[in-house]
């Protein structure tokens, strides 16, 4: 065990030696406090969570949630953020290459993806729900997916809870998956009458939904509950349990119930309202 826990924060090690600020630091935690530099993982097409703006950065609720976190791991003190755009179907191997610091990324914690990243957190706990046209009135419930026509996002486990048996999935529908590399590819086929339905996180959703009114309906049916994370290079133990603390302090002080009130108030879906249980930093 010794030996592999050696292994573990050597591979960390290396992997954010030289990177930002001119030195060698063990842990990214390390880098924010003495080099004052962090790269940090986004979407950037996700309304609501993460979307580029005309400045170039991203705005929206994850990138606050990010900006919290890294302020408190450096203690108040100034710290220069790169943001990085982080796909789904990129995020462990912008994490393994040291290309990003940290994710946050609306990044669910699954057991598939915890042998290669150490999550910290969860800082939210949210539904899985449905997003159909407004008006498609053929889907009413999560029962009437079967058969119709469901986005798959490129990187992203969601569609697998319907069309999946336990324990990955849910529901055990047939139905046919259509390809797309990431959600606003799907949302766009929604529009086009390409698919039937898209199908992930609700805040990902009532996103969306917001961001074009009345052409969208959410089912408001859960099918899952995910737990959203920080992603970090897998052994960095140390930035995951200073993470943690992070979270906790963000829940304690108001700021996470005034950032999902922020940027989801009006979407009229039920916002999470509690600190989430840490799961642990392997």
């Amino acid at each position: 065990m010794r030996g592999t826990a050696l292994a573990s924060a050597m591979a960390v090690a290396a992997g954010l030696a030289g990177c930002g600020g001119g030195g060698s630091y063990t842990t990214v935690a390390d880098k924010i406090k003495n080099a004052r530099t962090v790269v940090v993982g986004t979407k950037w097409d996700q309304p609501g969570l993460g979307m580029r703006t005309g400045s170039g950065n991203p705005e929206g609720f994850d990138v606050d949630v990010a900006r919290y976190i890294v302020g408190n791991l450096a203690g108040g003190a100034q710290v220069k953020i790169t943001w990085r755009e982080s796909p789904s179907s990129t995020r462990e191997a912008l994490l393994q290459n040291g290309t990003v610091d940290m994710i946050v990324a609306s990044y669910s914690i699954t057991q598939s993806r915890r042998p290669k990243v150490t999550f910290g957190g969860p800082y939210v706990i949210v539904p899985q729900d449905t997003m159909v046209r407004a008006g498609d009135m053929t889907i009413k419930n999560v029962e009437d997916l079967r058969g119709k026509r469901i986005c798959l996002a490129e990187g992203s486990n969601s569609y697998r809870r319907i069309v999946d048996p336990p324990p990955d999935g849910m529901l055990d529908l047939p139905a046919e998956l259509v390809p797309a590399h990431n959600y606003s590819e799907c949302v766009l086929k929604l529009v086009e009458d390409r698919l039937d339905a898209v199908s992930t996180e609700n805040l990902a959703l009532a996103g969306y939904a917001e961001h074009d009114p009345g052409m969208f309906r959410l089912l408001n049916q859960p099918i899952s509950w995910e737990k959203w994370g920080v992603g970090l290079k897998k052994g960095d133990t140390e930035t995951c349990e200073a993470v943690n603390l992070a979270i906790a302090s963000m829940w304690r002080d108001g700021t996470t119930t005034r950032l999902l009130n922020k940027w989801f108030g009006r979407a009229g879906v039920a916002l999470p309202s509690s600190l989430p249980n840490p799961v642990g930093c392997p």
